[in-house]
Order: C-alpha cells, then sequence, then structure tokens
C-alpha cells in the first residue's frame, strides 16, 4: 500500500473516532485500529505520529506570519474559554483544520487554558448530527464551531436521484442545531459553510467508487446558502475556496483536503471567527 493510500485511509476512515461511540471502542488498542485498516501496527503508529506533527508544524507556520498571528490574538476568547469543532470527517482527521486550530491556540496563549475538543465523525450527515450535539450541549462550551453538511449533499450510485439528505431537512436540522444550543447552553455558534469538491475526482477515486460515493457542486452550493441563512455571518469556505478549490488543496479523491488544504480552512475560521465580537 502506498503512503497516499494510507493517509487516505487515516484521513477518511478514522476508527478511532468512528468506533468510539460503540460499547468498549473508546479502549480499543492502537494495533486493532491498524487491523481493521489492513495495515501493520508501526505503519499506522508512524503515520499517524507524523500527521500529528505535521499538523503542529503547520500551526508554527501561520503564526510565523505576524498578521496570522495577530488575528489570533484577537479571536474573541476569554482565559478558560472551551471551544468545541463539530462536524464530519473534514473536521475530525488528524490534521484537521480543528486540529491546527488547536494548536495555535496552544501556542499563543499557553498560559490562557483555552481547549479546543474535536467532536466529529467521517461520513455523518446532519441528522447525525442532532443526535450527537446532546454529548457537546452536556460539555457547556463557549464557542461551537460547525462544519457539516457536506454528508447531506452525498449522493450514491452512478445515476442517483435524490442526496442523502434533502436541502428541506438540511435547513430544519441546521435550525434545529442552532435551537438546542441555544436554548440548552450559553455557547456561541460559528457556522462554516461545506467546501466544494472536485466532481471528477470524486466519481474516479476507486476508493470512494467502492461505496458509491458521488457529490455534486450544485448540491453543495444549496447546502452552503442554508448554512448562510442560518447566520450571516456565516465563514463561507465555499465560495472562498472557489468551485473546484485549488488542486494542492485536495487529496486524490478530490473531497478530502491536504494538509495545505487543511491549513486554509484554519486560516479562514480564523479571519472569519476574529470578526465576531
Amino acid at each position: 500500500m502506498s503512503t497516499e493510500q494510507v493517509r487516505w485511509l487515516l484521513k477518511v476512515i478514522q476508527p478511532e473516532r468512528t468506533l468510539a461511540s460503540l460499547p468498549g471502542g473508546a479502549g480499543l488498542s492502537q494495533e486493532t485500529h491498524a487491523a481493521l485498516l489492513g495495515l501493520p501496527p508501526e505503519v499506522y503508529a508512524a503515520e499517524l505520529s507524523r500527521m500529528r506533527a505535521a499538523a503542529k508544524d503547520a500551526a508554527a507556520e501561520l503564526l510565523a506570519d505576524d498578521a496570522v498571528a495577530s488575528t489570533v490574538d484577537r479571536l474573541p476568547l476569554r482565559k478558560g474559554a472551551k471551544v468545541v469543532a463539530f462536524g464530519d470527517s473534514l473536521t475530525s482527521e488528524p490534521q484537521s483544520w480543528a486540529v491546527i486550530l488547536r494548536e495555535l491556540l496552544a501556542a499563543r496563549g499557553a498560559a490562557d487554558g483555552i481547549s479546543v475538543a474535536i467532536s466529529a465523525v467521517g461520513g455523518e450527515t446532519t441528522m447525525h448530527g442532532l443526535v450527537r450535539v446532546g454529548e457537546v450541549v452536556g460539555q457547556q462550551p463557549d464557542w461551537i464551531l460547525f462544519l457539516i453538511g457536506t454528508n447531506d449533499a452525498r449522493t450514491q450510485g452512478s445515476n442517483p436521484t435524490k442526496t442523502l439528505v434533502h436541502h428541506e431537512e438540511t435547513g430544519r436540522n441546521l435550525a434545529e442545531l442552532r435551537q438546542r444550543v441555544s436554548r440548552e447552553t450559553k455557547a456561541r455558534c460559528v457556522w462554516i459553510t461545506p467546501p466544494a469538491v472536485n466532481e471528477e475526482q470524486v466519481a474516479g477515486h476507486s476508493g470512494l467508487a467502492r461505496f458509491g460515493v458521488r457529490f455534486r457542486n450544485e448540491d453543495l452550493a444549496r447546502v452552503a446558502q442554508i448554512v448562510r441563512d442560518i447566520d450571516a455571518l456565516a465563514i463561507d469556505v465555499f465560495s472562498n475556496l472557489g468551485t473546484p478549490p485549488p488542486t494542492d488543496l485536495l487529496m486524490g479523491d478530490g473531497l478530502h483536503f491536504t494538509l495545505a488544504g487543511q491549513k486554509r480552512l484554519a486560516l479562514e475560521v480564523i479571519k472569519g471567527w476574529s470578526k465576531l465580537k
């Protein structure tokens, strides 16, 4: 198996997160995770460690730019603030924008006691989010960063007739997520639109084709508009990154992000978030 294939498995399948909700799932060993992916334990451990280290390096590279460091300092976070990043595989992977954000805040304000928890599971839709948000509400965070809805726009098979979640249902689900947070916590929300994909790469990727996965940017654009309707100040990565995003930001599957892509996502998030008061 090539290095690229190993990285794709670690970014997409993520057994440590997808199995965590099962009885005993959180206690599964790294060796078990590796076996589930068909990888030698030493390969799994080495590549996971490398990816996490690369995310930390990405944060350091961002902070080397004084303008970026200043933007991080302007984030509306009090000392001891609890932040939760909520989403799907774009957020849950080992070097995601949320991981990079956590490293940015740790490096810039180590004494401030700000925590960034990641509550994200690959493949989830907004319907799954409604089920899982209770765990987040129970944590009583100060901020919740929502990047969810990509999988609502997913279709199955070569000639699909519907998305996994109808756009009207996506709107109702996101509204319910907002209402639950508003009613049950004092947290503020940051809404992030799902990015576009490279449709040809998605359709031609063997890993995604195995599961019959397809995406159309017109469907993702509709989800992005729903997110904008939820919050006029939503961080619009769909528009900012282009349709499709530049090649260097996307992995070979046209859907998931390279480290450069996740680094750019993190930058978009802190820029948008820093404007909120």
